[in-house]
């Protein structure tokens, strides 16, 4: 559990779990300002596959210096449609990486994951997936799809990028997973 503001040390950095509409017009700006400074090729999808879930947020001295997100989809695997907390916009400012914020960020989020989802799902870039290796998120071997308005669709360029953390649904990870249809990048 998160500190209150009175255990916490003067200028220690704060973690805050919160759902999108629960975060204030400022707060909002200034995560999509932090994920675009991150990634060089942020998109406003990438941006919109981040709200509607969970964010945690990594504030430092009252500037927000880390952000991650969990969303709802649906994941189909093995003939079942899996409820999966999908982990998307997690970036630290520079300045700050490699001082723990990322992993204090994915401990709220898994257990988010582990207490409300049939699995967790994420794409890492190759710089990330063993960060994620190390928390125990394992690389999906099978083929990837995507159920989009045409029918499934092979996701190729995504195969090796996916990694998935194992809660209460069985999972074959030489098997196919399906993600559910969405703007931009569908993973």
């Amino acid at each position: 559990m998160t500190p209150t503001p009175s255990e916490r040390p003067a200028g220690a950095t704060e973690i805050h779990l919160a759902h999108t509409a629960e975060l204030d017009t400022a707060t909002l700006k200034a995560a999509r300002i932090l994920l675009y400074d991150v990634f060089d090729d942020m998109t406003a999808e990438d941006w919109e596959h981040s709200l509607g879930g969970l964010h945690a947020l990594v504030h430092e001295g009252g500037e927000l210096i880390g952000h991650a997100a969990v969303v709802q989809r649906r994941l189909l695997h093995n003939g079942r449609a899996l409820r999966c907390g999908y982990v998307e916009g997690v970036g630290v400012r520079a300045d700050r990486r490699g001082q723990g914020h990322g992993a204090a960020m994915m401990d709220a989020l898994e257990q988010v994951i582990h207490n409300a989802y049939d699995l967790g799902a994420l794409g890492a870039a190759d710089e990330a997936a063993t960060f994620y290796a190390a928390r125990g998120w394992q690389l999906w071997r099978g083929p990837s799809s995507a159920l989009t308005p045409d029918g499934v669709q092979r996701t190729p360029e995504e195969d090796g990028a996916l990694h998935v953390l194992a809660t209460s649904a069985p999972l074959d990870l030489e098997g196919e997973l399906t993600c559910d249809w969405r703007e931009g990048d569908v993973w």
